[in-house]
């Protein structure tokens, strides 16, 4: 039996290039798992999370969901505990897949986060698979043009940064958008790839997938930062 794979993905830019450059390596990724903070997180992406089930239908593979309870951080004062307890419920959810499937390994789209990444690499080794890592520690303008030349349409769905405003929201990720926000990271330090949460963003459309995402929101904004809230969203034909 061939060797499965697991992608940690919330549909977002980089967990979906890590899974795209997974399939582009040949690995056989057999499950998508998405997991579904409340509130704010230390370890996962959080917004427009529940568009994880069209893209999974989209792209044609399974989709495993996870949705503690509570993930919220507003009351934590340890980073570290709350981060390996966010941890525990995906982990749980990888060793009942490896139960049912020869699991080699789990995809993740961590670019410079020691703080996630160091937690899954020890996820991999307690469970004794591997870690793919593709976007780790490369040069974060390098991959969105790389994401942007494979033809990924990726859209903003937050903003907590100075420098973006609610004009953001919806806004698609594209170079001329990477222009700006080169500027804007000379003048306030903004990653461009939005790695110290700057921005969130959801993935409409790419190679990967079969049909893009058409999806209806509203945009709430909250004086310094703001998201976007999907009110209806479909497969387009």
């Amino acid at each position: 039996m061939t060797d499965a794979w697991v992608s940690l993905f919330s549909g977002g830019k980089d967990s979906s290039w890590a899974l795209y450059r997974a399939l582009e390596e040949g690995l056989d990724v057999s499950r998508l798992l998405t997991v579904h903070p409340e509130g704010d997180s230390y370890m996962y992406h959080t917004p427009a999370t529940r568009l994880a089930g069209l893209a999974a239908e989209s792209i044609g593979i399974e989709l495993v969901e996870v949705a503690p309870d509570d993930f919220g951080a507003d009351d934590v004062d340890d980073a570290g505990a709350q981060g390996d307890a966010e941890l525990e419920p995906m982990e749980a959810a990888i060793r009942d897949l490896a139960a049912d499937v020869d699991l080699a390994g789990v995809t993740a789209g961590a670019v410079e986060s020691e703080f996630q990444t160091s937690r899954i690499q020890g996820m991999c080794d307690r469970l004794g698979i591997d870690l793919f890592a593709p976007l780790w520690q490369a040069d974060p303008v390098d991959l969105a043009e790389a994401m942007f030349d494979a033809g990924f349409e990726i859209r903003i769905v937050q903003v907590a940064a100075y420098g973006l405003d609610e004009s953001w929201l919806g806004r698609r990720y594209d170079e001329e958008a990477l222009a700006e926000l080169l500027e804007l990271r000379e003048e306030y330090g903004v990653h461009p790839l939005g790695e110290g949460g700057e921005f969130e963003t959801y993935v409409v459309d790419g190679p990967h997938m079969d049909r893009r995402i058409d999806f209806a929101y509203e945009v709430v904004w909250e004086g310094d930062r703001g998201h976007v809230l999907v009110t209806d969203a479909t497969l387009e034909p």
